[in-house]
């Protein structure tokens, strides 16, 4: 049967503390209440930085059983570095501990810039450097270079697992088919964005899953879903599966405190596929 995630890009939002976390939940428990209503997030701190194997550990050891996380990849790579000579880049971040999330990692996103244009050839460079297993993932990390300390490094997967990549577009020149047979022919997802009208929403399949952003359809990262709009997703989403596609969709509309609350109601939809068990964290301290 095929998978189906649904949950949030990242969990730490000071103002959804007292909405959709209750009053008196304690913030280091904010990780657990999410993965019990919800059934993946996004890791989007690792975009911004390099994060610590450490606290990749920490947040495999807070999530229940069967829990999976997305990592998004760093905007070193995406957006400064534009896709270009990113191979020890590439070893970095993978070395920076992505692997402690052993069997509760899932797919890799990497977002490119509004600004970054298709190229066939630099795209297709990129692409070819990406692991597509935890095994390779750790070979890649060795080659890391001196920007992480030895304390900070993970370059041994606990586990053998397949490693997927999905890739969200922001330029209009992506939506051709050039590009979606490229992604195609390397098994790379491009990102289903709906983003208010703002950037191409291409919702070709092109891998053996599907990757969704919900970044809001009226307002861009602030705008919730209607019962309409969350229906047509769950369409949606049963098509894919329907067709034995996994599906990853994550709310990004954070602004106003919609997004959880949206994943929720779109879980529902679905029928809560692999829903965990209720919170049982401590509220308080």
């Amino acid at each position: 049967m095929a998978d189906v995630r649904v949950g949030i890009s990242g969990w730490v939002y000071p103002a959804w503390r007292g909405g959709f976390y209750p009053d008196g939940l304690v913030h280091r428990k904010e990780l657990a209440y999410a993965a019990d209503q919800l059934t993946s997030i996004e890791i989007n701190g690792s975009f911004y930085a390099l994060q610590r194997p450490s606290s990749y550990a920490k947040w495999r050891d807070e999530t229940p059983d069967g829990f999976v996380f997305a990592v998004k990849g760093g905007r070193y790579i995406t957006h400064v570095r534009r896709l270009v000579d990113v191979e020890t880049a590439l070893a970095n971040f993978f070395a920076s501990g992505v692997l402690a999330l052993s069997d509760k990692l899932g797919p890799i996103l990497w977002q490119l810039p509004p600004n970054l244009q298709f190229d066939a050839e630099r795209l297709t460079t990129f692409v070819a450097l990406l692991p597509r297993t935890t095994t390779e993932a750790g070979v890649l990390a060795q080659r890391r270079d001196d920007k992480l300390s030895d304390d900070r490094v993970l370059t041994v997967a606990a586990v053998e697992r397949p490693l997927r990549h999905a890739i969200e577009v922001r330029h209009p020149s992506f939506a051709v088919p050039a590009a979606t047979a490229l992604a195609r022919e390397h098994g790379i997802a491009l990102v289903v964005a709906d983003t208010a009208g703002r950037y191409p929403r291409i919702e070709e399949p092109t891998a053996d899953f599907v990757y969704v952003r919900l970044h809001g359809d009226i307002e861009l990262y602030a705008s919730g879903y209607t019962d309409a709009a969350l229906d047509n997703w769950a369409a949606k989403i049963r098509g894919w599966t329907a067709a034995g596609l996994d599906v990853f969709a994550y709310f990004d509309n954070d602004a106003k405190g919609y997004a959880p609350f949206d994943a929720m109601a779109l879980l529902h939809r679905l029928g809560d596929p692999g829903h965990s068990t209720p919170f049982s964290g401590v509220v308080g301290e």
